[in-house]
């Protein structure tokens, strides 16, 4: 749920990359931090293994400006991929206003990603979510390498609720920005609605 301070006029949403561990979480977030301007990103936090694996989560806060006549930032996470901190994701997940899974199109990955994406809908019950009403992209990440699934292979995986997708490859930096620019307008949107209340 986004906070909302009504006396100082500011607004912080937050936004969590959930998906499989190594499928482009974190690269996600350092590409967008290597692009924001200087004046509107906060420090990155980034807790990791010694092999750059997520171990509690990484964070980047963003500055978006006047929205709704509030100063408004999101607040980017990841979760950890490793299925024995599932219950750091599930914390992790607790008030989010919106989610990007992060599925890896490699061949090899396809059983990851559904497991995954269970994990997500399970986690997502837990902290009193409703799948079907929470803003969430799928984003289907490495299209850059060779022995990948198609794009229709991964959506009947993992998109049978036809929601909205990006197809990226976060190394290059293909796609990241239209994923977030794609979930920040979903989660913004939803405010709104909430604001009309």
């Amino acid at each position: 749920m986004a906070l909302i301070k009504y006396a100082t006029r500011e607004i912080a949403c937050k936004i969590v990359y959930y998906g499989p561990g190594m499928s482009g979480k974190t690269t996600n977030l350092q590409y967008l931090y290597s692009r924001i301007p200087e004046d509107r990103k906060g420090k990155m936090i980034s807790l990791a293994t010694n092999q750059d694996r997520t171990l509690f989560f990484d964070f980047l806060p963003l500055d978006l400006g006047d929205v709704f006549g509030f100063s408004t930032s999101i607040q980017l996470y990841t979760v950890p991929g490793q299925v024995y901190y599932n219950a750091t994701r599930r914390l992790v997940l607790q008030a989010t206003d919106g989610i990007v899974f992060v599925a890896d199109s490699q061949t090899w990955r396809k059983e990851d990603n559904i497991l995954s994406f269970m994990n997500l809908k399970e986690n997502l019950k837990a902290n009193g979510f409703d799948i079907n009403l929470i803003p969430l992209i799928i984003q289907y990440n490495k299209r850059d390498l060779i022995e990948i699934m198609d794009i229709e292979e991964l959506r009947n995986d993992l998109n049978t609720m036809n929601l909205p997708d990006v197809a990226t490859s976060a190394l290059k930096g293909n796609g990241i920005i239209d994923t977030l620019r794609v979930v920040g307008k979903a989660v913004l949107s939803d405010l709104r609605k909430k604001f009309k209340r």
